[in-house]
């Protein structure tokens, strides 16, 4: 996948943009895939959002934006970001189509050797339509005046900071994210890096 060209003003190489993503849900406790389904926040969930409004300090954003799903909606809000908050429907999670809900040792048992980064996917989306999606979310981030917090789900920030990197989005199996965790990505000088990966406030 060719990566898209972007454009950077020239002073915004001090711009951050902050990965949030979403707290416990039953389903990410347990494994099982969560695409589409809108699952609540543990409570666990949600004692990790706020700890995650608790480490921004109140971090004023130029941009937050949400995925359209409840339980990052609700980690955005219990984080103390609800009254700026902007759904966007970029960053809903990887469609899993057949696999919603099934655990990857599931699908392995009808399936050998099958991975989220290799697919297929019946009925769900490409890796490819998925980076398409994070490509426009990056395209919005670098509009904004500012930093950019993202609260959404851990697959498609993952493609996210693959793209964000410059590499094919099956990079992202090679950065784990757990949930309620803060990353920021950014620049050293004029090239994208990660500033900080998978912190999860206590």
């Amino acid at each position: 996948m060719e990566n898209p060209q972007y454009s950077v003003g020239m002073n915004n190489y001090q711009q951050r943009v902050w990965l949030l993503r979403h707290g416990e849900t039953e389903w990410s406790r347990s494994g099982q895939h969560t695409g589409r389904t809108d699952i609540p926040l543990t409570e666990t969930g949600r004692a990790r959002a706020r700890a995650v409004g608790r480490s921004l300090a109140a971090k004023e954003f130029a941009l937050v934006l949400s995925s359209p799903r409840a339980r990052a909606q609700e980690t955005c809000r219990l984080a103390g970001y609800g009254d700026v908050c902007i759904v966007d429907d970029n960053l809903q999670e990887w469609d899993y189509g057949a696999y919603e809900g099934r655990t990857s040792t599931e699908i392995q048992r009808e399936a050998p050797g099958w991975s989220i980064w290799k697919g297929p996917l019946p009925h769900g989306e490409t890796i490819e339509q998925v980076a398409a999606r994070a490509d426009r979310v990056i395209e919005r981030a670098l509009s904004a005046d500012g930093d950019v917090a993202l609260f959404a789900h851990g697959h498609i920030l993952r493609v996210l900071s693959a793209r964000w990197l410059e590499t094919p989005p099956d990079t992202g199996r090679l950065l784990a994210l757990d949930t309620g965790s803060m990353s920021i990505l950014g620049y050293e000088h004029e090239t994208r890096v990660v500033r900080q990966w998978n912190l999860v406030p206590q």
